[in-house]
């Protein structure tokens, strides 16, 4: 083995791609929405293993590999925590009746016309205000797919709506990270991008909002305004319900915009639904704890079961049931382990030199403004594919780029806003990236599923190369400017 690696051929560096992608295709013929339970994994390990041969192949030692296996798994860990506490905090505010009491009130206000518009609206408003995707779908997106459900939506256009919204707010949020990582990879300031980002994303979320409204007022939902009656019915039934339930997501908005970190946020959020739970919901504790016991010693047993495991609310009315379900952190469990073997193939393929080669290849075919900038969103996508993780597919673009931007005499809002219309929208739309799997879980609903619906996520990076290829929205530094930077260079 010599002892300075070989740089990888594009072939060899695609191979690994290649394998991974076609694996897939074969893996979800056989399993289909299934995969999340195991065989996705399986893939990922194996593209990971031919990954390994090739870069040990061309002299890397395998405790180099390791190391770089070991990076990318610990710059998901955050995300990781992050899950685990979405869980937990889904099972207490089931238990507690916040989500119901979100899904009853929210039956009164809303019908199957606006629906899907509301609800794509609701979502970008909350994730605004929080700067995090992921809350918003965890909180308000679920209790939005109940009363989607309820009102006879399929769960994927649903699904495709709140993500729509989501997505939009996390772009165009100040707190969000990724608003905050783009600029800083490209070499702008935090308002100047968002501003500049609003040129294409503004026209993208009103084009969603239109679609949406198209299909509620000509396709509409199957369900009966006396079955959303049926419903209501049988949560008031079974829940305690009031609007004192709803202090807990509002401190926890509150926290957020506060810019109290989404660990401690998310924990004191589902440790705040379990004191509910005991205040609000004695009926429903003794019910979970199936037991025995003081009403303490009960409490601990139903507020344990729902921050860790399958709890369920059965009901006379299956679509409630349906509803009222959710495994806490053991839930989040296959989709942890699902991100563990991506983070390991992404991080042999950096390691190991073979997106370097690739990245390279690329650069040289951008060769106008426009191509440039489709060049760069072909990247973005790529790496939420390959790396399965948007930070990543915002970071390692943001530093390939951004040299050749200032060359081009473009400035370096024009790639932030790149960045994000592709890399952190699109990430969603990957089973296997971070979000696309943490998503799914949350919601219950596949990638596949909701990925057709997610009409803004979809639009965004469409919409960046228009811009790009038509000329409109850019900014360029002068002629003086870019004199200047020549004199630098020289120099």
């Amino acid at each position: 083995m010599s002892s300075q690696p070989q740089k990888p051929g594009l072939f060899l560096s695609l191979f690994p791609i290649i394998f991974l992608i076609g694996l897939l295709i074969i893996n979800i013929q056989v399993f289909g929405d299934d995969g999340l339970s195991g065989s996705n994994q399986m893939v990922l390990v194996l593209a990971s293993a031919v990954a390994a041969i090739i870069a040990v192949k061309l002299g890397h030692t395998w405790e180099k590999i390791q190391d770089g296996v070991v990076a990318s798994i610990s710059s998901a860990m955050s995300s990781i925590l992050i899950l685990l506490l979405i869980g937990s905090l889904a099972g207490t505010w089931l238990l507690s009746g916040i989500v119901p009491a979100m899904i009853y009130y929210g039956l009164q206000v809303l019908n199957p016309t606006i629906f899907l518009m509301a609800a794509c609206v609701v979502s970008a408003v909350v994730s605004v205000s929080t700067g995090s995707s992921w809350t918003t779908v965890a909180t308000v997106g679920v209790a939005l797919l109940g009363i989607g459900k309820a009102l006879g939506f399929e769960e994927g256009i649903i699904a495709g709506a709140i993500i729509s919204g989501a997505y939009f707010g996390d772009k165009m949020s100040p707190l969000s990270d990724t608003t905050n990582l783009a600029p800083a990879m490209a070499g702008t300031d935090l308002f100047t991008h968002i501003k500049y980002m609003a040129k294409t994303t503004v026209p993208s979320i009103i084009i969603t909002l239109i679609i949406f409204t198209v299909i509620g007022f000509t396709d509409g939902a199957s369900g009966e305004l006396s079955d959303v009656g049926i419903i209501s019915n049988v949560i008031t039934e079974n829940f305690n319900i009031n609007g004192w339930l709803f202090i807990v997501p509002v401190l926890v908005i509150i926290m957020i915009v506060r810019k109290v970190p989404a660990v401690p946020a998310l924990l004191a959020g589902a440790l705040l639904g379990g004191i509910f739970a005991v205040i609000f919901q004695p009926e429903i504790i003794q019910r979970i704890a199936d037991t025995n016991g003081s009403y303490a010693y009960l409490s601990f047993i139903a507020v344990m079961k729902a921050l860790y495991g399958d709890i369920g609310i059965v009901t006379t009315n299956e679509i409630v049931n349906e509803l009222l379900q959710t495994s806490g952190m053991a839930g989040m469990l296959n989709t942890i382990w699902l991100i563990l073997v991506a983070m390991v193939f992404g991080g042999i393929l950096e390691s190991s030199g073979m997106l370097k080669t690739i990245a390279e290849y690329v650069i040289k075919l951008a060769q106008s403004t426009g191509s440039l900038i489709a060049t760069t969103t072909g990247t973005c996508v790529f790496f939420n594919i390959t790396t399965s993780d948007q930070y990543l597919a915002i970071l390692v673009p943001g530093r390939m780029y951004a040299d050749v931007y200032k060359k081009r005499g473009l400035k370096p809002e024009n790639l932030s806003r790149t960045l994000e219309d592709s890399a952190t929208v699109t990430s969603v739309l990957v089973p296997w990236n971070t979000c696309g799997a943490t998503q799914a879980s949350v919601l219950g609903v596949a990638t596949l599923t909701y990925l057709p619906f997610c009409f803004f996520n979809i639009i965004s990076p469409f919409m960046t190369m228009i811009y790009g290829y038509f000329n409109i929205g850019l900014t360029r530094y002068s002629d003086e400017e870019m004199k200047a930077f020549e004199q630098e260079d020289a120099a």
